[in-house]
């Protein structure tokens, strides 16, 4: 495994490796790493020659400066947890790095940014669409890898590829969980014992839901988790919302299109967790 902090070295790398005709995958993160990261390693060495993690902590994503400061940095766990799993490539840039250019991209993402994530935390896609085009325009990988708890994120990187016209494609990972059910999170790192227990009420209400979906209308289905949260010890919930997986737009009958996907984010202590399941029916 090689680890790299310049573009010119990474560019330079990622050339020679196409000359020979390579496959390039690409799994960003903001490193903390986790089991659902590695999954996301494990699954573009499957599909591509070369895989490329890179770990850069990016500021202007977070709309609260307090959730940046407290953010987990292992840089070192990281890099062993990566050469574990055979990672080819990481690219740790400094902001400098990744920020040298200063032009800002403006992107619009429509009512996929205004929904969910980007109610609740406005600037934070402006700054998902800033880090994650730069990083692709340096990289141009032939795959990328998200995972899938981050499902409205998913979306609009799908959109940002679009706009931007780039030949990459865009692919979502199953959610990997902790025995009790609670979605892999560099954020679990700040639960305490007793949180995390609490926080694993989040998928098993998910999963009862799913239990109830051919009983009750979205609407009341809606409610009924919005409900569950409420009476569950030590979780406070900012919105549960059920929607398309295109638009991600609110749906009113389970007729409407396309899939089904029951998006939530919650409370647990001071650490804000979101989850996802996509309805059966």
């Amino acid at each position: 495994m090689k680890l790299v902090k310049t573009l010119l070295e990474l560019q330079s790398l990622l050339a020679s490796y196409r000359k020979k005709d390579k496959t390039i995958g690409f799994v960003p993160t903001m490193g903390a790493l986790h089991n659902g990261h590695l999954s996301l390693i494990k699954y573009s060495k499957e599909k591509t020659d070369i895989t490329l993690c890179s770990i850069f902590v990016n500021p202007t994503q977070f709309n609260d400066k307090k959730d940046y400061e407290k953010y987990p940095q292992t840089p070192e766990q990281d890099i062993e947890m990566l050469e574990e799993v055979q990672c080819d490539l990481v690219f740790m840039p400094s902001y400098d790095e990744v920020y040298a250019n200063d032009i800002q991209d403006n992107f619009t993402f429509g009512s996929l940014e205004t929904v969910m994530e980007g109610a609740f935390r406005p600037g934070h896609f402006a700054g998902v669409a800033q880090i994650v085009s730069r990083l692709f325009r340096m990289v141009q990988p032939d795959i990328a890898f998200f995972g899938q708890k981050d499902f409205q994120q998913y979306v609009i990187i799908k959109d940002l590829v679009k706009q931007m016209q780039l030949p990459i494609q865009i692919e979502a990972c199953p959610i990997v969980r902790e025995e009790s059910g609670l979605a892999m999170s560099s954020r679990n790192q700040r639960l305490s014992d007793k949180e995390k227990k609490e926080a694993a009420n989040i998928y098993k209400t998910l999963q009862k839901a799913q239990q109830l979906v051919l009983q009750k209308t979205p609407q009341e289905l809606k409610k009924w988790v919005e409900n569950e949260i409420e009476k569950s010890k030590g979780l406070e919930l900012e919105y549960f919302d059920i929607v398309d997986d295109v638009d991600l737009q609110s749906i009113s009958s389970w007729k409407d299109k396309g899939k089904k996907v029951g998006c939530i984010a919650v409370f647990c202590g001071n650490v804000r967790l979101i989850d996802n399941i996509v309805f059966i029916l």
